[in-house]
């Protein structure tokens, strides 16, 4: 059951980091997009500072998980370090604990908010709805929270590996 769980974790964590490249890859081009149209052809476009914000918000919920799973979000490096296993462990529970009750209350607002601004368009883009941008809370809480139980089912300390 174990390696099932790591097995998927592993997934959608890989699956989480490349919808927050992609969002990068958008927030850049809409960015010169938005360069080009201004500046060269005097026409701004209204719709790139919009994605660019959106596309930046998405990326920093789908980059969530990747730094959980690397033990990298909660740290509490100095104590760890000095600890013996039996701390280790009951800080990497707390941690889990934390980090989890952390995630499940972005899931549950995202979602609520998600739902409360169904109907509401975006500014600038009014073929969208506001579901597009709060929907990215509740969706990197789900990736977040398999990388949590990946965290605490295969530790990585990984921050702790390049820290002086």
């Amino acid at each position: 059951m174990r390696d099932l769980i790591l097995a998927i974790e592993q997934r959608t964590t890989a699956l989480a980091m490349f919808g927050a490249g992609l969002m990068l890859v958008i927030a850049a081009f809409s960015g010169l997009w938005q360069i080009v149209s201004r500046f060269i052809l005097e026409q701004p476009a209204e719709w790139t500072e919009v994605t660019i914000r959106l596309s930046l918000i998405w990326m920093v919920f789908l980059g969530i998980p990747t730094a959980f799973r690397q033990g990298a979000m909660i740290s509490v490096d100095l104590l760890y370090r000095k600890s013996g296993p039996r701390l280790r462990r009951v800080l990497e529970w707390l941690i889990f604990l934390a980090s989890l009750v952390l995630m499940l209350a972005i899931l549950w607002w995202g979602y609520d908010y998600t739902y409360r601004t169904r109907f509401q368009t975006i500014p600038g883009i009014e073929s969208l709805t506001m579901v597009w941008a709060y929907s990215a809370m509740p969706i990197g809480a789900l990736f977040s929270l398999l990388a949590i139980v990946g965290q605490l089912l295969d530790p990585r300390r990984q921050e702790l590996d390049v820290a002086q």
